[in-house]
């Protein structure tokens, strides 16, 4: 279930949570049901402010319609393990084990990141407006920090004297490229250990790899340029992290296992969202830096 789907089922839902209302049907269909990434409000794959709208449109105490969303969906939608209310009327809300598999498998099939062409070329395309999740994009040979430091400083207020500073700490772009790369090496050599990305092992995720999926699917929402490079910067930190507390490779003589093709898979996920993101914004995605 990606964010579009359950902002969807969400709106669906609404008016089932006010059945003694004759104009719940209207009222409703006038809310802006946003679903995103939960803030620092508590747990879950998504959240959603919409129970504070309908509140005031209706004069009902936000939380009291927000728990009465959240008893909804998880009554009444197949994808959704838990709802709860936190913040006075913020519902967040986290996936089946089975949703998340076909969101990490929906993503990584989004973009063009693959091990068996990861060893070809860098994927890059010119800038221009999305025809879905993930702009189209065509092979270039390497990056090309002449162009693309100008880019993304005009989108980010950035100094491009700190972007061309090409190290983690320094400069945000170098940070998603280089994250961009990094999944790009890990897909190559885990081929060669005979590893393939494993969407229905990517189950239990952890913290961080629920964070992080929160992150991919919340990217579709993203389109303004400047918003959309932070948000690049905030999927290469929270891949960072993922990648710390379970590496997606076997370490010595440690054996591949499924654990191991669901991290990969979660991390292929990430590599379409960053390559789509950067591609977006007409700046190269390499696949070695």
């Amino acid at each position: 279930m990606t964010p579009a789907q359950l902002s969807r089922t969400i709106r669906h839902t609404l008016p089932r949570v006010l059945p003694d209302d004759a104009d719940a049907g209207s009222l409703c269909a006038r809310v802006r049901v946003v679903v995103e990434s939960p803030p620092r409000r508590g747990e879950g794959d998504y959240a959603t402010g919409a129970a504070f709208q309908v509140a005031a449109a209706c004069g009902r105490p936000a939380r009291e319609v927000a728990e009465a969303l959240a008893v909804r969906l998880v009554r009444d939608e197949d994808a959704v393990s838990v709802a709860e209310v936190v913040g006075g009327g913020f519902v967040n809300v986290t996936l089946t084990s089975a949703a998340r598999i076909e969101l990490v498998r929906t993503l990584a099939g989004s973009g063009p990141v693959d091990s068996d062409s990861v060893d070809r070329a860098t994927v890059s395309a010119p800038a221009g407006p999305s025809t879905g999740l993930l702009a189209p994009l065509t092979p270039e040979p390497t990056d090309d920090p002449c162009r693309d430091i100008p880019r993304w400083a005009a989108v980010t207020g950035e100094d491009p004297a700190a972007l061309a500073v090409r190290t983690e700490r320094s400069s945000s772009l170098f940070r998603v490229q280089y994250a961009h790369a990094r999944i790009c090496s890990l897909l190559r050599n885990g081929r060669r250990l005979g590893l393939r990305p494993e969407p229905a092992s990517a189950v239990p995720l952890g913290a961080a790899g629920a964070r992080l999926l929160a992150l991919l699917a919340d990217r579709a929402r993203i389109t303004a340029p400047g918003p959309l490079a932070r948000h690049l910067d905030a999927v290469a930190g929270a891949f960072a992290a993922f990648h710390d507390a379970g590496e997606p490779l076997p370490r010595g003589e440690q054996k591949p296992g499924a654990a191991h093709r669901g991290r990969l898979a979660l991390a292929e996920a990430t590599g379409a969202v960053l390559a789509g993101g950067l591609s977006q914004l007409g700046v190269t995605a390499p696949v070695h830096l």
